[in-house]
């Protein structure tokens, strides 16, 4: 479905370069989810907006190929791109309530979507978003289309962004947090709502969380992403059950158990500097196994298993 080959985001800014993604391959296959997991600013929504070429000023992808469906999109023409958007690849925001026009009706905005992508009449159009917003559990469709953002709650304006997103079936939807705004009870509603339109409409989905307790609960495999680089994939089984890389044990490892006693583990420092990134592997100056190889030379991919890969000196060998 989507195959993105040796991607690099930067962001030109005043006090320099921040090498935001760092040469990242990723592989989505049809009809399965993929989790990517990590630390707050480790460039996960910026993955996801380099695919979809949404990337603000002042950053630019400046190198790299995104193939979807076979095609690179980063040779698109900008109105290929439009047509590309929402149709075939749609996104779920971060935030519902900024991703909402608070002066137009739920309903004209999602309307308006599916008239944008798809050559219906407004009626049709109306009709489909009165489907979605029944398919979404949205109470009383007719009247909610009638409703601005500001009268709905967190919940019901995350299921009409996903109706929106979901309006004209596309072939991958991208969900960037798509539940943290809002409680653990309404986290679980949505969650099985995306499993549930998934399984119908056959979509591949990219969900974007730093959340293990939700990749563990709807992915099939999870990408685990350090300092704008992939440090491990596999299957959720193996992440959970044989974590390879340091950085994927330290994250197992500091998620509190019911059993827990005593302090929680912590990675040790902080994040490194993307303005000015260390040589070798960006983890090694916070890595317990690191080796003097780690400070010099970029580890590459080394396959452990079925579809398990790991990129960490401790397994070149």
């Amino acid at each position: 479905m989507l195959e993105v080959k040796e991607l690099e985001t930067h962001f030109f800014v005043y006090e320099g370069i921040v090498k935001t993604l760092n040469k990242i391959d990723l592989t989505i296959y049809k009809e399965e989810t993929l989790g990517i997991v990590g630390e707050t600013g480790c460039g996960k929504s910026v993955t996801a907006l380099s695919i979809l070429r949404l990337i603000p000023s002042p950053g630019k992808i400046v190198g790299g190929k995104i193939l979807f469906e076979g095609q690179d999109l980063l040779k698109k023409e900008k109105e290929k791109m439009r047509k590309i958007r929402g149709n075939k690849i749609s996104m779920i925001f971060q935030n519902p309530t900024s991703s909402l026009n608070p002066v137009f009706t739920v309903g004209d905005q999602l309307t308006a979507v599916i008239r944008n992508h798809q050559k219906v009449s407004k009626e049709e159009a109306r009709k489909r978003a009165i489907e979605m917003f029944k398919q979404v559990g949205l109470p009383d469709p007719r009247r909610t289309l009638q409703k601005y953002p500001h009268e709905l709650s967190g919940g019901m304006q995350q299921r009409v962004m996903i109706a929106a997103a979901l309006s004209c079936e596309p072939s991958l939807l991208i969900a960037d947090e798509p539940t943290t705004a809002l409680d653990v009870t309404i986290q679980a509603q949505i969650l099985n709502l995306m499993e549930g339109l998934k399984e119908k409409l056959k979509t591949s989905i990219l969900l974007i969380t730093h959340n293990l307790g939700i990749v563990a609960k709807i992915c099939d495999r999870v990408a685990i992403m350090y300092a704008g680089e992939f440090v491990e994939e596999a299957p959720i089984e193996e992440i959970f059950g044989n974590p390879k890389h340091p950085y994927s044990k330290g994250l197992l490892e500091s998620i509190p158990k019911v059993t827990q006693k005593g302090k929680l583990e912590t990675i040790g420092g902080t994040v490194c500097d993307l303005l000015d990134p260390p040589s070798g592997c960006r983890f090694h100056a916070r890595c317990p196994s690191s080796m003097e190889i780690c400070q010099k030379e970029r580890p590459g991919q080394t396959k452990i298993g079925k579809n398990h890969f790991v990129f960490c000196h401790l397994y070149n060998s």
